[in-house]
């Protein structure tokens, strides 16, 4: 007889396992079907362990860069081997973290593949066997997974995708990154650091090219200076890949081609979401390019299906998920009859971004140009890291806060941030955007000092011609 639950969650990643601790919160008997680890993809593979990863890079960096702060410091070495341990150990203990809350929260765990038979009713094979599993509701979050190239799939040992990355078997000596969205740049700061030779390409006309346009050009000026190439509007036609390295066929921006000589490649071209096999179509789910589509509650085109993070449309980032979790397992609660709940829809405009590289970026709303796409009168502060008191005690000089403004209302439309800890200092913004707030409020609002966030305050008043500091 098949197992009957409210809710039933595939996948356990950010968006898998919140959705499932709120549907437990909110009375529901939920299950959730994980087919490898608690944890998903980000716990365990992705963004926990990067972050590990850069965090011993970065203290790597200080150590070579000891006398800058007046300190000594020699015979500094990296050993990959325990950087990359640490990393993993990182993940298990978050990975335990995660089975814990599931008892905590009484919420049953089936670990196994998961195929849909049904909007509501799945076939579970795993260490349990095969099982059927029945629910009023079921929540899709299997997530997504690395896009490989199609001329040269990763094979671990030469190309490499981000798990590959993490667990190298050697340091690479001369490396070549495909692609330079987050994950690419994450990768390429950590080795660069690390003391590999770096080779970024990017076919977009600029690195990071979801960010603004100024940011994307601090960033590569400041890559360069740490001794990165950096190739834009470029693209690789060809990888042959041997026992010993990788030759590359890379076609510049002037349209020659050039052969170059790597011991590695990363691939970071992109993700495929996976709903492959999954039985979404037999479902009644609608697709487009293999993402489902969903409404701002996560709801499908099937009665009882909803889908959240990865697998649906962008961006594709683990707070999005959560978030999305969350709204789904209140919207389904209050389908169910829970009158106290109040589900609210996902507003993207409002989803901080953030790259963990040095410097590093942080970014929430519209971008100055897709601002005046959007046709906005605009208001545009700019304020630097090097007019801080604090950046400069920390020796951390490099970099700016950009606001833009509607000039009409002072509606606060986005912020944009490079330098240190701006991945911390980004949500004042965010916190701002969804509280709607203005310039007005942002310029009366009291920053402490000394704070690198008092830079978020020069940088609205810079917006009206009311900087202080520079």
């Amino acid at each position: 007889m098949a197992a009957q639950y409210d809710v039933i969650v595939l996948g356990s990643g950010p968006g898998g396992y919140v959705a499932a601790i709120r549907c437990a919160q909110l009375g529901l008997k939920t299950a959730i079907v994980e087919r490898e680890n608690l944890g998903g993809i980000c716990l365990n593979w992705g963004c926990i362990p990067t972050k590990a990863l850069l965090r011993s890079a970065e203290i790597f960096h200080y150590m070579q860069n000891a006398g800058d702060y007046g300190l000594k410091a020699q015979g500094i070495e990296a050993d990959l081997e325990a950087v990359v341990k640490r990393s993993r150990g990182v993940a298990k203990q978050l990975n335990q973290g995660i089975g814990h809350l599931m008892k905590k929260n009484k919420i049953t765990v089936h670990m196994g593949e998961g195929v849909l038979n049904s909007p509501t009713s799945l076939t579970v094979k795993g260490d349990r066997g095969e099982e059927k599993l029945n629910a009023k509701h079921v929540i899709v979050a299997t997530g997504a997974r690395a896009r490989d190239l199609p001329f040269a799939p990763a094979d671990g040992e030469r190309v490499w995708t981000y798990r590959h990355a993490m667990t190298p078997k050697e340091m690479p000596a001369k490396l070549l990154i495909i692609g330079s969205g987050a994950i690419g740049i994450e990768f390429a700061s950590f080795y660069n650091d690390m003391g590999a030779d770096v080779t970024v390409v990017e076919m977009l006309d600029r690195i990071v090219p979801v960010e603004d346009n100024e940011v994307s050009a601090f960033l590569h000026k400041s890559l360069t200076k740490q001794g990165m190439t950096i190739m834009t509007g470029a693209g690789v036609e060809d990888l042959k890949i041997g026992t010993k390295g990788v030759t590359a066929k890379i076609k510049g921006k002037d349209g020659k081609v050039e052969t170059s000589e790597f011991s590695h490649v990363i691939s970071a071209i992109g993700i495929v979401p996976n709903t492959e096999n999954i039985g979404l179509e037999k479902a009644g789910a609608k697709m487009d390019r293999g993402f489902i589509q969903i409404d701002p509650y996560g709801r499908t085109a099937a009665k009882g299906l909803w889908a959240i993070g990865d697998c649906t449309p962008g961006p594709w980032l683990a707070h999005k998920a959560s978030h999305e979790g969350v709204s789904a397992a209140e919207a389904i609660a209050q389908e169910l009859g829970n009158k106290d709940v109040h589900p609210h829809p996902l507003d993207r405009n409002n989803i901080p971004g953030c790259t963990y590289c040095h410097p590093q970026i942080a970014s929430v709303g519209l971008t100055e140009a897709k601002a005046k796409e959007a046709g906005y009168d605009l208001k545009v502060g700019n304020f630097p890291f090097i007019g801080n008191g604090k950046a400069i005690a920390l020796g951390e000089a490099e970099g700016f806060i950009k606001t833009v403004f509607d000039a009409k209302t002072g509606e606060l439309l986005g912020a944009h941030m490079i330098g240190a800890e701006v991945t911390e200092l980004i949500q004042g913004y965010t916190v701002g955007k969804t509280l709607e707030t203005t310039e007005a409020e942002l310029g009366q609002t009291v920053f402490p000092h000394p704070t690198l966030s008092e830079m978020m305050h020069e940088s609205v008043l810079s917006a009206y011609g009311k900087a202080l500091h520079i």
